[in-house]
């Protein structure tokens, strides 16, 4: 249950106290002061902030669920690993898209995935217009691909700009892993339409994901179609001949208006990301079980982010754009 909250702002504090029926001190330091019986709590203040805040509740004993990305640089990031196992403490930072439940059922899809193309697209809003749309939006889908590819980064290629911040708030990447995986990456804040897609392609199958939608869709190729017939399939070239070789391959039967391919809508359990997210977060609590996304993940997520604002920097000066960003 929630017990307590920590808000320096006294109009904001005061109507905390009164939505909720909760003691809300003005600092962390008043709040581990006093006499109140904490187990765990939520970090949800700017992200220069993480540090100092996590740190100090990580320290007093507590299990966090850190809203992303877990700190502003890898070695406060590291830091926090590390005090978190010193104290044996849950540290789970806070990637909400992963317990988004397409996400969740693909699991099970996974074979080997080659080549991601990820689209998170906004309308601009001045939230989170402290850091720049790498770790405001870009990073969910970071996330989600450094665990599907489950390989080292070998090279970040990336461009960026800000439109109306002052930090980036559009980017695309391009992140090749040493397994030979290639994943590409778009991000904007400053798009007219709302997209969260996530496209992935493997051998004979490729594997669609709407976050927005909490779809799922899994194309395959069936395994009776030869190389020259997927390439036809994949260049719109499905012959009468090519039709024929198919219909004997498999018995004759093609319902489908793309021979050789199969449609596959896996089952999806619809439910609230955050609500998702917050109950795992108390289940590690309870059970001292490693969160679904570990403190050591969102740390992987945050270099990498990090990598890719420093292509994207090394980039604007190859391009003679650096008087786009602010100093």
């Amino acid at each position: 249950m929630l017990v307590a909250a920590v808000e320096p702002d006294a109009a904001r504090a005061t109507e905390a106290e009164t939505k909720y029926a909760i003691p809300v001190f003005a600092s962390i330091e008043e709040l581990l002061a006093a006499d109140i019986n904490l187990d765990a709590a939520t970090v949800a203040v700017p992200t220069v902030h993480h540090h100092s805040v996590a740190s100090a509740l990580l320290e007093a004993g507590l299990d966090l669920l850190v809203e992303k990305p877990l700190a502003a640089t890898a070695a406060q990031a590291d830091e926090l690993v590390a005090i978190a196992e010193k104290h044996k403490r849950i540290l789970q930072p806070g990637h909400l898209e992963r317990f988004n439940p397409a996400v969740l059922a693909v699991q099970s899809q996974l074979r080997r995935p080659m080549f991601f193309e990820a689209h998170r697209l906004s309308v601009f809003s001045p939230r989170s217009l402290d850091v720049d749309v790498v770790l405001d939006l870009m990073i969910h889908d970071l996330d989600i691909v450094l665990t599907m590819a489950n390989s080292p980064v070998r090279e970040v290629r990336a461009v960026g700009l800000p439109i109306l911040s002052p930090k980036v708030d559009i980017a695309n990447v391009r992140v090749e892993f040493e397994s030979g995986c290639v994943a590409n990456f778009t991000a904007s804040r400053v798009s007219t339409e709302r997209v969260r897609k996530l496209r992935f392609f493997q051998p004979r199958a490729y594997v669609s994901i709407d976050y927005a939608r909490q779809d799922l869709l899994v194309i395959r190729l069936d395994a009776s179609v030869t190389p020259e017939i997927a390439a036809a399939i994949a260049g719109g070239r499905v012959d009468p001949a090519v039709m024929a070789q198919l219909a004997a391959a498999s018995g004759g039967v093609h319902a489908s208006p793309n021979p050789g391919l199969s449609f596959l809508k896996p089952e999806v359990t619809a439910g609230e990301p955050l609500r998702l997210e917050i109950r795992s977060f108390l289940e590690s609590v309870r059970t001292r079980r490693e969160p679904l996304v570990a403190a050591r993940q969102g740390r992987n997520a945050l270099v990498l982010a990090l990598e890719i604002q420093s292509a994207m920097v090394a980039h604007a000066h190859r391009a003679g754009l650096s008087d786009f960003f602010a100093p």
